[in-house]
């Protein structure tokens, strides 16, 4: 059975970790591996009656499986997540992660996700195009990548920028699950987000929403470990790669609905 930890529990590991001068992990003597993940991010990561379940939680179970390890699903703030990290309270960030941005602030695995960012609007909106969204509400997930290029903090991202500087106001929501029911109350003009969870979003509230046809950022996820963990790192990776091989991360694809988004990435 999947073990679950509360943040306030994770946040007292991680202040005795950091009062002792421990850090993260690079092998497991005690059998555990950790995940830190997002607990407001389906397809990835979600919360399931009173435990969790995702994606990105199935693949890391697999994982501890085929390694023998106890997989522990961590559930944090996401604004703490490098202090969870960091002070050895989760082994990696396994939840829809996007890399770019963050490239030298973690040791990544391979990306296996396309993680691109698209525009949601309820079904019927005037909004069709991204030029539309001039003088419109919009919405995204605080701390993330999409987030900081639309406001203008990302300098290799001066399109974003621009049409961010466009809207009549952009507005940063604790997580996806808030935003997109702002949209639904017509609160927010669209959201920003990851194509997954959006798919997820029209496929779970059907007939509500539609998708914008152009992509708002070209993004990946990857697991991060602590920077320099590369030997955790490469045990999680070779596991990942038989996954592929043997055909379960397909399945598991499957069962989510990113199949389009899924495994393209993994070899290079």
């Amino acid at each position: 059975m999947t073990e679950n930890i509360s943040f306030l529990t994770a946040a007292a590991i991680a202040a005795a970790a950091a009062v002792c001068g421990c850090s993260g992990r690079s092998t497991l003597s005690d059998g555990r591996f950790v995940v830190g993940f997002d607990p407001e991010s389906p397809p990835y990561c979600c919360k399931d009656g009173g435990g969790y379940k995702g994606f990105d939680l199935d693949l890391a179970r697999a994982v501890c499986e085929k390694k023998g390890w106890r997989f522990v699903a961590n559930p944090i703030n996401w604004d703490s997540k490098d202090v969870a990290l960091d002070s050895g309270a989760v082994d990696c960030i396994w939840s829809g992660f996007t890399m770019q941005g963050r490239e030298k602030a973690y040791t990544w695995s391979s990306a296996y996700i396309d993680n691109s960012q698209v525009v949601l609007v309820k079904k019927g909106s005037p909004v069709k195009t991204l030029k539309d969204l001039a003088g419109k509400t919009v919405g995204v997930q605080a701390d993330t990548p999409v987030q900081k290029a639309l406001s203008g903090k990302d300098p290799s991202n001066a399109a974003a920028a621009r049409l961010g500087a466009a809207f009549k106001k952009l507005i940063a929501e604790p997580d996806c699950n808030q935003a997109v029911g702002e949209l639904d109350t017509g609160a927010l003009d669209a959201v920003a987000l990851d194509v997954g969870v959006a798919r997820r979003k029209m496929a779970d509230m059907p007939g509500k929403f539609e998708m914008l046809g152009e992509a708002l950022v070209t993004e990946t996820c990857g697991i991060g470990f602590k920077l320099g963990n590369t030997e955790l790192r490469d045990q999680v990776e070779e596991v990942l790669t038989e996954i592929v091989d043997e055909g379960t991360m397909k399945i598991l694809a499957g069962k989510y609905g990113i199949e389009e988004n899924a495994l393209i990435l993994w070899r290079k």
